[in-house]
């Protein structure tokens, strides 16, 4: 089945579509676990807020995630400290910490399948790395501990181990705490100024604007197509396959995750940039018939995930220019964890409190980092390259996906069905297939 284990777990709430102008002190736009996070908190806190999204709330990467809560997010620590320092490396960490802790604080009274566990990200060829890792978050003052990995099917030269971790299923997770919020579905906001957002039935004034799109749609503030990247990865979940005790990633980014929900074993991998090729579900499906021979495929998915250049997520005001708007992307694949530090960092931010975090992760900081040059390079190619069908978000050249039958563009991202109708952003409108 080509979709998520997740999508037929959760009976979500139904919000009606916008009918007609409103006015608010805070809108937030994009209905998945950040968007919603924030509404949240917003609520708690007394604030007038809207949150509007374009199609059902959760329907985008939200639910499409393998759902691991974690504040280890690969090798990232002794390549934060050697890059920022130790005190923002130390940074980085407790803001993960801190949004693990809240979690498990609100899923102790929903009923999400929250599950403590411990992570783990692992080599395949490289002892020391895992050694130097080690030893950068224990300067900061976590217990992470070097660890053997015995019950993968495959050797490995270590992994470091992150005690105390967290995994739970994240429809469940939305259902318990959106049901009661200001939401409208089936609301896409077409243009934005920075204090209105129009969507075909109805504009919305407001003071402040959180846009949760996953990649920011607004071109001429913040230059997002020009700091992010978007990577496409699978997942396939099997039964009869043996349970994992642990969560675990390939500190290869071609590698391969896993972890277990409920009877099934979730394995990810296959990734690449999107507009590219990557072994898919192929490769998944190639490996658990050689590591685990008895298992049987139940559900397969795909999801996106925004790159950031130097692996630090962007949250915060979207640019110098728009003071009263804000924007939180560039997950790079750790959107569960940091979706709960952005919705606390925004929340704090838009009622006018200083937030701790804000500079660390703010979208104003250099962007001069080796992954611009690529993302130019890829951007130019394509824009050069010659052919009718073209993104229009930029104009640039759209690539055929023969795997998931669908147009994605390379340089930024955006992909569309067959039709050319819209499935994930930046772009806002349709693509021009039909007529070529």
């Amino acid at each position: 089945m080509r979709e998520s284990v997740w999508k037929n777990s959760a009976d979500l709430p139904e919000f009606s579509e916008l009918d007609g102008d409103k006015r608010t002190d805070v809108l937030i736009i994009g209905g998945g676990l950040c968007g919603i996070l924030c509404a949240y908190f917003l609520k708690r806190a007394g604030v007038d807020y809207i949150l509007v999204e374009g199609k059902r709330i959760a329907s985008g990467i939200t639910g499409n995630t393998t759902a691991k809560i974690t504040s280890q997010h690969g090798l990232i620590f002794d390549k934060l400290v050697r890059d920022f320092g130790k005190e923002k490396a130390g940074m980085y960490l407790r803001a993960n910490q801190e949004a693990l802790k809240e979690y498990k604080r609100l899923c102790s009274g929903i009923d999400c399948d929250f599950e403590t566990k411990n992570a783990y990200t692992y080599s395949l060829t490289d002892r020391q790395i895992i050694e130097d890792e080690v030893k950068a978050v224990n300067s900061l003052g976590f217990p992470a501990e070097f660890s053997t990995v015995s019950e993968l099917p495959f050797k490995t030269q270590g992994a470091v181990c992150f005690p105390e971790q967290g995994q739970f299923n994240p429809l469940k997770f939305i259902a318990g705490i959106s049901k009661d919020l200001n939401i409208y579905e089936n609301t896409f906001i077409r243009d934005i100024t920075p204090d209105t957002a129009v969507s075909d039935s109805g504009k919305i004034t407001a003071d402040k604007i959180i846009a949760a799109t996953h990649f920011p749609f607004i071109n001429k503030h913040g230059s997002y197509f020009l700091k992010l990247y978007q990577h496409r990865s699978y997942v396939s979940a099997y039964e009869n396959a043996e349970k994992l005790n642990g969560m675990y990633v390939d500190e290869n980014k071609k590698g391969m995750s896993f972890r277990t929900y409920k009877e099934l074993l979730l394995i990810g991998g296959g990734s690449h940039r999107t507009g590219k090729q990557g072994g898919a579900w192929t490769e998944l499906n190639n490996f658990a018939k050689r590591y685990y021979p008895k298992a049987e495929l139940k559900y397969e998915w795909a999801t996106q995930d925004c790159m950031s250049l130097d692996s630090v997520a962007y949250i915060g005001r979207y640019s110098k220019r728009t003071p009263n708007m804000y924007t939180a992307t560039g997950f790079n694949k750790w959107g569960m964890t940091t979706s709960m530090a952005a919705a606390k960092i925004l929340c704090d931010m838009v009622m006018g409190k200083k937030n701790d975090y804000e500079e660390l992760f703010s979208p104003q900081r250099s962007i001069l980092k080796p992954q611009l040059l690529v993302n130019g390079f890829e951007a130019t190619v394509n824009l050069l390259t010659p052919t009718a069908k073209r993104c229009p978000h930029l104009g640039c050249a759209l690539k055929w996906n023969n795997l998931e039958h669908t147009w994605d563009c390379p340089c930024h991202g955006s992909r569309f069905e067959e039709d050319g109708k819209l499935i994930d952003n930046p772009s806002t409108g349709d693509a021009n297939i039909k007529g070529l």
